[in-house]
């Protein structure tokens, strides 16, 4: 399965921007209960950012299907009507000024969790590098594997540029009494879908949420604050040695560096929300570049 990095619907769940109400950590919680509750606000709002299904495809497909399974039996009239409602189906669709080039018919979010570290990474990385000098493939392949932190959300679409003419085509060979080159016809567009993985990684929720919650106690309770900072920047090695970049002016390196800053200024004054609202904004500009590349291409199925 290919995937590519998608800006319209990464950048908004990034962003919190989906209108979910989040769940907050509370002020005395653990770093992995922090962790759990940005997993868990991901979680959510990928699934509420999913693409809404349309109806009419799903249902134009159930009649193109019961279509090639008249065709089955030579029924070519039963046949005829299934596509004959298939086509209907997507009409009003069809006729619309602005019709889109794809209909989702299915969404699957797919959470892949690292629980390590980023030196967990390192290691990792470095045996699988000389399992794989002593030609040990499937051994390097089998400590690689798991390297992942990110939710996939996949959108499989039906495409309107072929599947409506594949639609008529199947009908005029039944009139043309073609029954075979009409089934043949039907199974191509009934296996052929558009399918799009949005990924968004993980270890950025968690940075986000760590520094977030520092922000909120950093005044009462200095030493938790300074923990979540430092497992923040954790996140964001995680991220980095996971391949997640961004073309973004920010750089990991840049992070943190605002987050030595903020750890700074705590230990000293404590006046740190000025450099809370800096490094905030830095990792949002970091997170909205690393979706600002989007392809166009999709995958047929």
């Amino acid at each position: 399965m290919k995937q590519f990095l998608l800006s319209a619907i990464t950048a908004s769940l990034l962003l919190g921007t989906t209108g979910f109400a989040k769940e907050q950590a509370n002020k005395d919680a653990t770093v992995k209960q922090v962790h759990k509750v940005a997993v868990n606000n991901a979680t959510e709002d990928a699934k509420n950012t999913q693409k809404k299904l349309v109806d009419e495809a799903i249902d134009s497909l159930e009649f193109a299907q019961d279509a090639l399974l008249a065709l089955d039996k030579k029924d070519a009239k039963q046949a005829t009507e299934k596509i004959e409602k298939a086509i209907g189906k997507l009409e009003v669709i069809l006729s619309a000024k602005d019709a889109p080039k794809f209909l989702p018919i299915n969404n699957v979010v797919k959470v892949q969790e690292f629980m390590g570290t980023s030196k967990d990474i390192d290691i990792a990385v470095e045996t699988a590098k000389d399992l794989l000098s002593e030609g040990k493939v499937q051994q390097a392949r089998a400590l690689i594997l798991p390297l992942v932190s990110e939710i996939d959300i996949t959108t499989v679409s039906l495409p309107l540029v072929s599947y409506p003419d594949a639609l008529k085509l199947a009908a005029k060979y039944i009139h043309d009494e073609k029954l075979d080159k009409a089934k043949e016809v039907l199974g191509i567009a009934l296996s052929t879908f558009a399918e799009v993985t949005h990924i968004v990684p993980i270890p950025l929720f968690e940075s986000t949420e760590l520094i977030d919650s520092a922000s909120r106690i950093a005044k009462e309770d200095k030493e938790r604050a300074l923990k979540y900072l430092d497992a923040a920047s954790d996140a964001l090695d995680i991220a980095e040695k996971l391949g997640y970049v961004s073309k973004s002016t920010t750089s990991y390196n840049v992070l943190h560096e605002e987050i030595k800053k903020v750890q700074k200024e705590i230990k000293g004054k404590n006046e740190a929300e000025k450099f809370f609202d800096s490094l905030s904004e830095k990792l949002k500009d970091f997170k909205i570049k690393i979706f600002s590349e989007k392809s166009e291409k999709t995958e047929k199925k």
